[in-house]
């Protein structure tokens, strides 16, 4: 239960709905119990009739036995009493205004009722809402090293299904609990103020049902929390699998993809098939208790009423009592198990939101970046792995160079470019931007100064404009801004081809464009910010060589004052860079000009002649 604690804040923040709930709570149940109280002064009144027609001369004693029980009942009942007994002289009217009093009091009941559930469960849909913000605006403040840690699928149950568990807690658990409670509270008391042993016979089967609860509850508890951590493994498996549609087909393995699934979800299904065998528990046995409750109603309220002609009263009231206590006390497993399940969710949304984001935030920004770029013995390690991508590198870059990075797979070229956008800080050494520790500037904005174009290039389900002006939604942009990106990524044509030109929809991840076009609107969205730094890494891969050399053409004028890093595993003889990096275990194992490293005769030599080789064959 500690873990939802972490709720309380919502409470606070929506206590105007929280404390009115409560209010009408109280009220609807306080209606509801009038009823037996009614029923059984029209009780009493049939009785003393009978009475007084069969028996005259018990009537004096039955009729104070009744006007002693009716003291007892509570004072809006009394008043219907006395006000009945100066206004209505027959039997049959008495009977009949009684009557009309206990539907209206039950109409009360029921929109009291009605606005519980208006204030309660709203309440639970807003924190519902505010919870999933606070989760989703946490995911984007954690590091990259969080989500390469973290199955896609696994985050997605925690924002969506743990979520709505909690929900069920913040609203229809809390929301039952308070009005078990509240008319647990008025059925006993009432009952307590007519009969005291009668009460204990009645209510004598409860603490076995406590028990039972206790017992299912502590067996819940456990299975709930496997349960959501199976499921879990399912959505991130199906996640994967959706991802993943096309290699799974090329490699024509739908079939053991599906057993893997199965297996997932066979774990999943004994799980909930167990966690559904102990909820089983609960009906039967509250149902079972509550008769015997009745049950004992029925025979010491018929014993004492041999003696007593005024406790027949009192058995149609208890009984009725009783059957109110059934959906409420039924209601205790109910509620309790969804108690248990969402702290179950809760403790497992709490361990991402107690994740601190381990990028510390500077205060610099608002100055003109120029875009030196100094690298000072700087290391880095994966901290998963223990894979040291970068070991002991200095590199100095001045602001506008045009540099190449080039290496072999796995040489720590695109850890560089994630060291530069800060998604990782360095082990060792210093990593300086205009000379200013990068540490020290404030983190958005830094990364509003660079434009990054991945290796793996992303699309949203979007327009392909909205795509082109994602990194620049809080600005004035206009349609000939975006245009003239486009062209200068050569993409503008072909978009102009789309049956929506602009305004069409790319699909999830922009699956209906071909990879080159991916690549381009990419780098017409890098280009639309601007930047003062400019990362490219293997960005064209998928384009053609004409293409390429349009676009690096392109790049010589647009990217003047840029300082520019392009990441690539071959050489680019269309552009003109100011000096060429090759890394080889993340170490700098050459540094020149195209010329000197030619002269050089190294690995950079070795890749332009391999290169230049095969496009000659």
């Amino acid at each position: 239960m500690k873990h939802l604690a972490a709720l309380n804040k919502y409470f606070w923040r929506y206590k105007r709905r929280f404390f009115l709930g409560m209010i009408f709570i109280i009220l609807a149940n306080y209606f509801r119990i009038l009823s037996p109280q009614l029923t059984g002064f029209v009780i009493d009144h049939v009785t003393l009739e009978l009475i007084q027609k069969n028996d005259p001369s018990k009537y004096q004693t039955v009729l104070e036995a009744a006007q002693q029980k009716h003291q007892h009942y509570e004072w809006l009942v009394q008043w219907f009493i006395a006000y009945s007994k100066q206004h209505f002289t027959s039997f049959q009217t008495t009977v009949v205004f009684s009557s009309v009093l206990i539907l209206l009091v039950a109409i009360l009941g029921g929109a009291f009722t009605y606005l519980m559930r208006q204030t309660i469960i709203v309440m639970s849909r807003h924190i519902e809402y505010a919870q999933k913000n606070e989760i989703y605006t946490h995911y984007q403040k954690l590091s990259a090293t969080f989500y390469k840690a973290n199955a896609t699928g696994d985050l997605m149950t925690r924002i969506s299904e743990d979520v709505s568990r909690v929900r069920m807690y913040t609203g229809p658990a809390l929301m039952y609990f308070i009005n078990l409670v509240a008319l647990i509270g008025f059925c006993v008391f009432s009952m307590l103020r007519q009969d005291v042993w009668l009460t204990v016979y009645v209510l004598s089967p409860l603490p076995i049902l406590a028990a039972v609860i206790y017992i299912a509850n502590t067996i819940i508890n456990k299975k709930s929390e496997t349960v959501q951590q199976t499921l879990s493994s399912i959505t991130s498996n199906a996640q994967e699998s959706y991802a993943g549609i096309r290699v799974i087909k090329s490699f024509v393995q739908e079939n053991n993809m599906l057993r893997h699934f199965q297996q997932n979800a066979e774990t999943y299904r004994a799980n909930a098939v167990g966690l559904a065998r102990v909820d089983s528990i609960y009906f039967p046995s509250i149902t079972l208790l509550i008769g015997l409750s009745t049950l004992l109603t029925v025979y010491f309220g018929s014993v004492m009423a041999v003696d007593n002609p005024s406790k027949y009263s009192v058995i149609v009231e208890f009984v009725m009592y009783v059957n109110m206590l059934t959906f409420p006390v039924s209601a205790i497993g109910w509620t309790a198990s969804m108690i248990q399940r969402a702290a179950a969710s809760q403790k497992r949304i709490n361990e991402f939101l107690q994740v601190a984001d381990t990028m510390p935030d500077g205060t610099v920004q608002n100055i003109a970046l120029r875009g030196g770029i100094t690298f000072r013995n700087c290391s880095y390690t994966y901290p998963n792995t223990g894979i040291q991508a970068i070991q002991h590198l200095s590199l100095q870059i001045q602001p506008g160079e045009k540099i190449l990075i080039m290496g072999k797979t796995g040489s720590g070229k695109t850890t560089l470019a994630q060291l530069l956008l800060r998604f990782f800080d360095v082990n060792n050494g210093e990593l300086l931007i205009d000379e200013n520790p990068v540490q020290n500037f404030h983190l958005q904005w830094y990364r509003q100064q660079l434009s990054y174009v991945p290796q793996d290039v992303f699309l949203f389900s979007d327009t392909v404009a909205n795509n082109i002006l994602f990194g620049c939604q809080d600005q004035q942009i206009t349609k000939e801004e975006i245009i003239a990106v486009a062209k200068k990524a050569n993409i503008h044509h072909e978009i102009e081809q789309l049956p929506d030109g602009y305004e069409t929809m790319v699909g999830e991840r922009g699956v209906t464009l071909s990879g080159g076009q991916k690549q381009r609107i990419c780098i017409a969205r890098a280009l639309l910010k601007k930047p003062a730094v400019l990362l490219l890494d293997d960005c064209l891969s998928a384009v053609d060589a004409k293409t390429e050399h349009i676009i690096t053409q392109n790049f010589t004028s647009t990217l003047a004052q840029t300082t520019t890093i392009i990441i690539a595993h071959r050489v680019f003889t269309q552009f003109h860079f100011d000096r060429i990096i090759v890394l080889e275990d993340g170490k700098i194992v050459e540094e020149g000009t195209h010329q000197q490293l030619i002269d050089n005769q190294g690995a950079y030599a070795e890749t332009y002649l391999k290169q230049t080789q095969s496009h000659t064959r």
